[in-house]
Order: C-alpha cells, then structure tokens, then sequence
C-alpha cells in the first residue's frame, strides 16, 4: 500500500527543475567571496521580506538562534508566545546559546498570539540594577503548534508597536510566512513591517531539500554571518543548495493549493463526525481521545501524521494531489470511531 505522507510539509522531495537547478549551478566558496548562487538567492528573499539584506542558514532553527544572539545579552529576558517554535521545539538553544530567559505569553490575543497589553506588562518597566531586563519579543506567523493560525496584518502592527514602544527589538519566526501572507492575499513584506529580524523556510512547503534565511540591516547581517560561522555554518559551494532555493520561490504561487487540500481533508473528517477545524493554512489539528492509538491505526492503513499534545497533526503539501487527500479519507473513513473525540 502506498503511504500518504501527512507528517510534515518538509517531506517533499526536490523536484526535477530543483534537482536540474542544483546540478547546473554556478558556484563559489561562500566562507572567502561569496557565493554567486547564494547571493542572488540573499537578495531576492530580502526584496520579497521589504528587508535590507538575509542570509542563507541551513535549518530554521539555527536562524532563529541567530536572531536571538543578534538582540539578547547574557541573562536579558525574551517573550514569546505559549507553544513558540523558539519555545518548545528548538531544544532551549534561546537560554542556552543566546543566554535569554524565556518567557511565554498566553494566547488572550486569539490562537497562537498574545495581546498588545501583555506584551506591554510582560516588558514592565526598568526596574533595580538587580532585576531583569526584557530587551526581545519574539512572534511566530503562522503559528505551528496553534495548527498553523495566522496573525493578521493589523494585529502584527500592534503587537510590534507595543513592542517597540517598550524598547524591545523584534524577532518574527516566518518559518511559514509565506502561508500566512497566502491566507491574508498579502505579500510576505506585509507580516514584516517593524521587525529587525526574520527567519524564512524553503523547505516548508515550497519543496527544497533544506535552507531557511535570515534576514534585517545590512549591519545586523555582517553580525549574523559571524554568528553562523561561530555555530560552525560556513558554507562551501552553497550555490547547489541556493538553486534548489531559488526554485524553490518560484513555487509561491501554488501554496494556496495545499490550503485547498487541508479544507478539503478537514471538511472530509468533519463528515465522518470527527472534531476537524476549519483550517486557515496547510496545518489540521484533530483532537482525539489517544493520540497513539489513532496514529497506529492511521499508520496500518498507510496514512501518517505527527502527534501534537492530546492531537494529531495532518499537513498536506505539493508532493501530495488532491486525489491523494480523497483517497486518504477513504482509509481513514473506517477508523474515525478512533478519531471521534469522547
């Protein structure tokens, strides 16, 4: 039986074009020039964020990391929404590389994002030599772990003027910003506007086989390419993997595709009885009873998925057609008692 992968949109496999792209390459060592590749890849991903300069990293983690020893000095607090990507899933490199103290923020603001107002309380005011400092908050658009939940254009302007108006810097994770400007009908410079630092990924849901960028000033990107080589990111003849990237943009304009497969496997569910949310990206969090054991009997009839807390996580991508998402839920039909929530 062939599997139906719905663990994660960074399964993809590198396309032919990707794959022609990468072969076909101009290249150069990037640690003592540049390389030319990378350099088109750096600008053209600046230009698309409305940011001075980027650079290209080879995971979202270790951009994220960047961005935080850019703005954080040893023990400096950082706020972050609950269930932040820097938070949870970046193994405390936040404390224990950049030295931050994290803190998270509940979602009072709607799914995945905090309020104005408790950004400004979380950063509170200067206080003894002997009290913490707040000096970042860190935002997540679109929000994983809050089943890819998008922050709107108008509440990302008010959570960064909150922000700045407490003298915090801003660092956005936009790992997925390229759905959440897809949703909205806005271009990804939109969900940037205020922030001195964002990361983007080329391999969630736009198919390269790795590569995130890092992007802000000029000066903050000489700092971030020190930054990269000191976490021992030098790169070679990155230009292969920048070609793969390059394509990888070029594939923008299909994201809304795999939103359509998310709604249709959500509304799919949702006829077999089960508790599936109206998705506002490629994410669908199902809640269910046991997680492992719906995830057992999803894997047996060759549909996979990841488990979120007490749910399972499906995420359509562009190595899946909408037939496969029909024939996923002919599979899944039979088990939906396993998926009904009690």
């Amino acid at each position: 039986m062939r599997s139906i992968d719905l663990r994660s949109d960074t399964v993809t496999q590198p396309s032919k074009e990707m794959r022609a792209a990468m072969a076909a390459a101009e290249v150069g060592d990037d640690v003592l020039e540049h390389d030319p590749t990378m350099v088109r890849l750096e600008g053209r991903v600046a230009d698309l964020l409305g940011l001075e300069a980027a650079l290209w990293v080879p995971s979202g983690c270790m951009g994220n990391l960047i961005g935080l020893m850019l703005h954080l000095k040893r023990g400096d607090r950082f706020l972050a929404p609950a269930q932040a990507h820097v938070l949870g899933a970046e193994l405390g490199t936040g404390a224990w590389l950049a030295g931050g103290m994290p803190e998270a923020l509940a979602w009072e603001g709607g799914p995945g994002r905090p309020t104005p107002g408790q950004v400004t309380r979380a950063a509170g005011s200067p206080g003894p030599y002997y009290s913490l400092r707040t000096t970042l908050l860190c935002l997540e658009n679109t929000h994983n772990f809050a089943g890819g939940a998008v922050t709107p254009q108008a509440e990302h302007r008010a959570l960064v003027a909150a922000a700045k108006a407490a003298k915090l810097a801003v660092h956005l994770d936009g790992a997925r910003i390229w759905h959440a400007a897809t949703a909205l009908g806005l271009a990804p410079s939109a969900l940037t506007e205020g922030v001195d630092t964002v990361q983007v990924c080329l391999s969630k849901g736009l198919g390269a086989p790795m590569g995130s960028l890092l992007a802000g000033t000029k000066p903050a990107m000489a700092e971030a390419r020190r930054l990269r080589k000191m976490l021992g990111g030098g790169v070679r003849q990155g230009g292969v993997v920048a070609a793969a990237g390059l394509v990888a943009l070029d594939y923008l304009p299909r994201v809304a595709e795999d939103h359509a497969k998310t709604r249709r496997l959500a509304e799919g569910l949702r006829g077999f009885g089960i508790a599936a949310p109206t998705p506002e990206t490629n994410i669908l969090l199902v809640p269910v009873p046991d997680a492992g054991a719906a995830l057992a009997a999803l894997e047996a009839v060759g549909v996979r998925a990841l488990p979120v807390g007490s749910a399972v996580r499906f995420i359509p991508h562009r190595d899946l057609e909408m037939a496969d998402i029909e024939e996923a839920l002919r599979r899944i039909e039979p088990l939906a008692h396993l998926l009904r929530a009690a």
